[in-house]
């Protein structure tokens, strides 16, 4: 996960928790689903990452498509 998309996730978290307007419900729920975009976030890179090993072709590839 990028350095940025961290930091907004981060702060996502932070006034969620803070809120006075949600329900701990759904503070919870919203909690729940950060974390999951964050672990499919992590995930995709590792995914990236090991398709980028394999040949220096595909990470050609990769990179033409912007994902590197």
């Amino acid at each position: 996960m990028s350095t940025s998309n961290l930091k907004h996730l981060e702060l996502i978290k932070e006034n969620v928790d803070r809120s006075n307007s949600l329900s701990e419900e759904e503070k919870s729920d919203s909690m729940k689903r950060i974390e999951q975009w964050y672990a499919e976030d992590q995930t995709w890179g590792t995914f990236i990452s090991e398709l980028s090993e394999i040949s220096p072709k595909v990470k050609s590839i990769l990179a033409n498509l912007g994902l590197l």
